[in-house]
């Protein structure tokens, strides 16, 4: 598919579970914006961040490869720009490269390859997460009950940044996008929302407060799968412990729906000035989200585990060239945006990265590439072991690096809520095999989660060790730019 290089912008969210939007059939969910971008666009309804956390998905979409090729591998150790970024890259050959609101690296002192960033969201002191350094033992997370005491209406410091970060993409379309330049723009809009406090605007909030709300599936305590790897995560991030009635997590999930209304609203004013500056003709959209979020399906809040609520994102290209209206079910990954962005541009990968993983969305969507197995890897909090999923064809499978944690297989075109791990089941055995030899055609799991731990231990070490880690406290969520932080 012929690419005609125009400006971009793109849009991330924070923890938008995919399947929470109009166009991806929520019953409840309004998002007409979104839906909008999408009829107008194509959606790829099967893909995938390179890892079910902030910190490493983020560093995975800037720099085009998966988290073991970079080793930026929990919420501890943050993209320092010491990896080639698309950024860079487009700054390199003369594009202006703009980033305005969460960014999640490591410190603003540092060249990430923009050519400007406004009011960026870094980790805190430079250092982020460091309990999600301890990998044995896990320590019970003090701000977990931040996920339900929080629930509910109002305006929280997230909801105000992101009102400022909408506000400054617009100044910058309307003052900045519309000036002469001799090659095309990007403009980097990265919110906050839906990302946990789920307090939401009164607006959003009531939309979904009064109607009557499903509870998640398989929250009842006899149908949670009680995998090792998922209660590891859930007795370190003890979410659920707080949810003592279903009004409760009712609650919360109004809050959840009710964010990202919010931040449909925010999509909705940024795509008008599109429209009303007359940008939208020479530029291409792209939505996605850093990873999703359980959403108290299996008793689960937050991410970092490998089903589609959490390892799955949306991701919608639209504009000019691109076919209207289409939804591409192939599995795709967010190493692929950064070949995508090279191309929206009229740009083409330098020598030094022809090996990069993923593949131009246009060469997807015409159809000129096969199916290939796509990643998902997690090495960071609430874990005590490496997990990696691979998405190839219906299958999903999830591999644990450990003897003692059973791999799972879930069959999604026949069973697209994951309620069967088909991983025990005998009949599946040559297909599990095939899925592992897959897996390691991209990486040694093992050895990558050994070299994830020692990294871990190390950063530990220089941290005070275990018992000053835990001291500090646990933040729940990185304050907002300005805000003080708020350890638990």
């Amino acid at each position: 598919m012929p690419m005609k290089p125009e400006n971009l912008v793109i849009i991330m969210s924070d923890e938008h579970n995919p399947k929470i939007m109009g166009c991806s059939g929520h019953p409840i969910v309004q998002t007409p914006h979104i839906d909008k971008l999408a009829a107008t666009g194509t959606r790829f309804s099967s893909a995938y961040t390179a890892s079910p956390v902030c910190i490493p998905a983020r560093a995975a979409f800037a720099c085009g490869k998966y988290i073991h090729q970079i080793g930026f591998w929990d919420n501890a150790d943050a993209y320092d720009g010491s990896v080639p970024s698309w950024h860079h890259v487009l700054r390199s050959t003369g594009h202006d490269v703009v980033s305005i609101g969460k960014l999640h690296f490591k410190s603003p002192h540092e060249d990430h390859g923009f050519t400007e960033e406004q009011i960026p969201m870094h980790i805190i002191e430079g250092k982020g997460d460091l309990m999600g350094l301890i990998r044995q033992d896990l320590p019970r997370r003090g701000g977990a009950r931040k996920m339900a005491s929080m629930a509910g209406a109002g305006e929280s410091t997230y909801t105000i940044y992101d009102r400022d970060i909408c506000a400054r993409a617009q100044i910058w379309l309307r003052e900045q996008g519309q000036r002469s330049r001799e090659k095309p723009w990007v403009l980097f809009v990265s919110f906050v929302a839906p990302h946990f406090p789920l307090t939401a605007p009164p607006e959003h909030f009531y939309r979904y407060w009064n109607r009557d709300l499903p509870m998640p599936k398989l929250y009842e305590e006899e149908l949670r799968s009680q995998h090792p790897y998922l209660n590891d995560y859930r007795n370190s991030f003890c979410y659920d412990d707080y949810f003592e009635t279903p009004a409760d997590v009712k609650r919360a999930l109004a809050g959840y729906f009710g964010l990202v209304s919010f931040l449909d609203e925010q999509i909705g004013k940024i795509l008008g000035v599109l429209q009303e500056t007359g940008l939208a003709a020479n530029t291409r959209v792209m939505y996605t989200s850093d990873h999703g979020d359980n959403l108290g399906t299996r008793g689960l809040w937050g991410k970092s585990t490998m089903y589609d609520e959490t390892a799955a994102v949306p991701l919608i290209l639209s504009g000019p060239d691109v076919p209207v209206g289409r939804v591409i079910d192939t599995p795709v990954s967010h190493v692929d945006c950064f070949p995508t962005i090279m191309r929206c541009v009229g740009e083409t990968l330098p020598d030094d990265l022809l090996d990069l993983p993923g593949v131009n969305l246009a060469e997807i969507i015409s159809g000129q590439k096969p199916d290939r197995p796509v990643l998902s890897e997690y090495h960071g909090m609430g874990s005590t072991v490496g997990a990696f999923a691979v998405r190839n064809g219906p299958y999903k499978y999830v591999y644990y690096a450990h003897p003692d944690y059973p791999s799972q297989l879930f069959d999604l075109q026949r069973d697209p809520e994951e309620l069967e791990d088909l991983g025990q089941n005998p009949d599946y055995a040559p297909i599990l095999a095939q899925c592992h030899e897959q897996l390691c055609t991209l990486c040694d799991p093992d050895a990558v989660d050994a070299l994830a731990k020692q990294r871990q231990a190390e950063l530990l070490a220089r941290n005070g060790g275990r018992e000053a880690v835990i001291a500090r406290g646990d933040l729940g969520f990185t304050p907002a730019p300005g805000c003080a932080a708020d350890f638990l």
